[in-house]
């Protein structure tokens, strides 16, 4: 009957789980073993239960090899997902250039627009220094006061 056990406890994958369900498969294995030899059993108590240092060292082998390649796969799913990103950013940005393109060639006033912000942004960024600050408009190329800005508008250079 010494076998009965050994093959029961194999059924079961991580020892810190096996106790209690190896237990209750024990006691019911020998009762069906122990009925092939008109023997009746009242109970069956299994005080002690322990496992080879062989065996416990194999399956916490197995669930580290298991943890690594579920690691491996989630490193490999968010890989993918950083592609996919990278791929719909690149696409939103050349769609974003070629709808900039469009507004450019049929208005050119929307550049005079861009460089009207930029300059706003550029105000409001030397404004909130703390330090001062003396400009003129010819050094921040913005020349909102010149005879060509006015030009660009109109289409005209």
């Amino acid at each position: 009957m010494r076998r009965s056990p050994t093959t029961s406890v194999k059924r079961f994958e991580y020892p810190e789980k096996r106790h209690v369900n190896v237990s209750l498969l024990i006691r019911r294995e020998l009762f069906e073993r122990a009925k092939d030899f008109n023997i009746i059993l009242d109970d069956v108590a299994i005080t002690e239960l322990s496992f080879s240092r062989e065996y416990t060292a194999a399956v916490e082998a197995k669930q580290v090899a298991q943890q690594e390649a579920q690691r491996a796969q989630f490193f490999v799913e968010k890989a993918k997902q950083e592609q996919k990103q990278k791929i719909i950013q690149a696409e939103g940005e050349a769609q974003a250039a070629k709808m900039l393109g469009e507004a450019v060639t049929k208005n050119p006033g929307y550049l005079k627009l861009r460089r009207i912000r930029a300059a706003q942004n550029i105000a409001k960024t030397v404004a909130a220094s703390q330090n001062k600050v003396y400009l003129s408009a010819d050094s921040l190329v913005m020349n909102l006061q010149d005879d060509s800005f006015n030009k660009l508008s109109l289409g005209k250079k």
